[in-house]
């Protein structure tokens, strides 16, 4: 069995990138990508010529005019199966896309099937089912954004995006078939979430634990930490650094604060920690970040 490598993400000006947007080509049969799994969500949509892609060990088969969807973190390969050409658009985003802030995460049980890696749901949608709907041309406009770069690109990506998955959430629902996913997040537990968000919201500049939100859940630590990290494919304390450091961001681009008093004013404990959680998420320290954005205007994020 091929071993699977992690696709490191891109980054630009030492910022992660939370878009990939590129064409897959190859004359004839063979290999187009080695098995190799990433944090992004991602969309294929075939060009020309017929390709079988491998998702989490099962076989699929596009062509023309399908659209594939990967989970974050979903094992893939893919096979070009024609003599002639063979090629699809990738599009690649974060799922911090979809859900950006503490306001927009009340969203997240719609999203929760998309980054499950072993989630069981429609992999591919054929051209009969989208061709007559908005979606090809939304797949085009993000690739030509992504190509052209210019002034706010990335919300007219992160527009298309979102749109695209209302449809599928919609086309299911319709169909009334949704998604497989661990059963135990039924309305309890989402309610559960909420609850947690809720109160991240207003209080993540204070010293908040896990142990605080196993209590205000009325669970115990042990099984809020297992619930939360299988919900969330992240511990609480990655989520609550997720919201100071998002809310950091803000602060660095629309205050004359120093990187102290951030870091004060988010919650974090120490400026150097700050930093390091920082540059974890970021891959670049909050000082440079600051440089960055405001001398270039680039909008990277």
């Amino acid at each position: 069995m091929e071993t699977a490598y992690e696709e490191k993400k891109r980054l630009v000006d030492g910022i992660k990138c939370l878009y990939e947007c590129h064409n897959q080509c190859q004359m004839g049969m063979g290999p187009m990508s080695g098995a190799h799994y990433h944090d992004y969500i991602e969309i294929l949509y075939g060009d020309c010529g017929t390709v079988q892609i491998i998702l989490d060990g099962e076989s699929y088969r596009f062509s023309k005019g399908d659209m594939v969807l990967i989970n974050s973190r979903e094992i893939h390969s893919t096979t070009a199966l024609s003599s002639g050409k063979n090629s699809y658009l990738v599009i690649k985003f974060e799922p911090d896309v979809l859900y950006t802030t503490t306001q927009t995460i009340f969203e997240a049980k719609y999203l929760l099937p998309f980054t499950n890696s072993h989630s069981t749901h429609q992999k591919v949608f054929t051209r009969d089912e989208i061709q007559e709907t908005f979606i090809p041309h939304a797949l085009r406009e993000i690739s030509q954004e992504y190509s052209d770069k210019n002034y706010g690109y990335e919300l007219a990506i992160r527009a298309a995006i979102c749109k695209i998955f209302l449809w599928i959430l919609r086309s299911w629902n319709r169909k009334g078939v949704m998604p497989t996913q661990d059963r135990s997040l039924d309305e309890g537990a989402m309610n559960r979430l909420r609850t947690v968000f809720t109160y991240v919201e207003t209080h993540y500049q204070e010293d908040i634990t896990a142990k605080d939100m196993a209590s205000l859940c009325a669970v115990s630590y042990s099984y809020f930490s297992r619930f939360f990290k299988r919900a969330m494919q992240k511990t609480f304390r990655e989520y609550l650094n997720f919201v100071r450091i998002s809310e950091a961001e803000k602060l660095l681009l629309n205050t004359d604060l120093n990187i102290t008093e951030i870091a004060m004013e988010v919650g974090f404990s120490s400026s150097s920690y700050f930093i390091e959680q920082f540059k974890q998420l970021k891959s670049i320290s909050p000082k440079r970040f600051r440089q960055r954005l405001l001398v270039t205007g680039s909008g990277v994020l």
